[in-house]
């Protein structure tokens, strides 16, 4: 489905930005395109980016229930999204749960060990730099936020946390660990922005044990698993209808 729009403003990896007859609004419309390792790998799967559009309103929706500021208006269809528009800080924000990924390429901890704390690593958005792991010190060096900035958005995320661990677990679904991004709204207010779906977390199936079988998120691409849209479907049929 095609929703009228104005012109495009920005086109990522996985979604295009369309301006709107609001200038404090932007339609997002989510792509069938799969990347991986800095986009060196490409695909298109059919009927992905329906089902992370989905999956991000459902998850965006909850989270304003639960009092935090988003930048999620309305699933405008299966595929686009009505969102406030948004100056994005560039940051990726990762919040960690259980050791996975490049966690454990960059220190002893091995895969699958619970963290005692959730742990938050963030890292500057530049792919020529190749999203490089950064300090406070240095965002604050860069101009890139403030002292203050940063702890509520550590803040933020810690919320994100604990409400998604919780509902994800009424789903059968383990969060292990996900990607945020945030950024100021025409009005100055910190939002979370950008999306929440399998192709930026990692969701484990409590209802399997086998290691490489349990995965239900971008992974599955990343190491050639296969089943990525059946997973992504999964996900979505288990979280459609829970009411939280």
């Amino acid at each position: 489905m095609k929703l009228d729009h104005g012109l495009l403003l920005y086109e990522g990896k996985a979604k295009r930005v369309f301006s709107t007859n609001n200038t404090e609004e932007v339609l997002v419309e989510f792509k069938d395109d799969a990347t991986a390792f800095n986009a060196q790998k490409r695909a298109q799967i059919e009927g992905k980016g329906r089902l992370n559009c989905l999956i991000t309103g459902k998850i965006f929706k909850i989270l304003s229930k639960r009092g935090l500021p988003t930048h999620f208006l309305n699933t405008e269809s299966d595929t686009w999204m009505l969102v406030q528009k948004v100056n994005i800080i560039p940051l990726e924000i990762v919040v960690r749960n259980i050791a996975s990924g490049s966690l454990c390429r960059e220190t002893p901890l091995r895969p699958g060990k619970e963290l005692s704390a959730p742990l938050i690593d963030l890292y500057y958005k530049d792919d020529k730099l190749g999203d490089p792991l950064i300090t406070d010190q240095r965002i604050e060096i860069l101009g890139l936020a403030s002292s203050e900035i940063i702890y509520e958005i550590k803040e933020l995320a810690l919320k994100t946390n604990s409400i998604l661990r919780e509902f994800f677990l009424k789903a059968g679904i383990l969060l292990v660990d996900f990607k945020l991004e945030m950024g100021f709204n025409l009005k100055g207010k910190l939002l979370i922005a950008d999306e929440f779906s399998p192709d930026n977390c990692r969701l484990w199936d409590l209802n399997v044990d086998d290691s490489t079988q349990k995965i239900m998120d971008k992974d599955r691409f990343r190491l050639d698993l296969g089943g990525v849209l059946d997973s992504y479907e999964e996900i979505y049929r288990r979280i459609k209808d829970i009411a939280f």
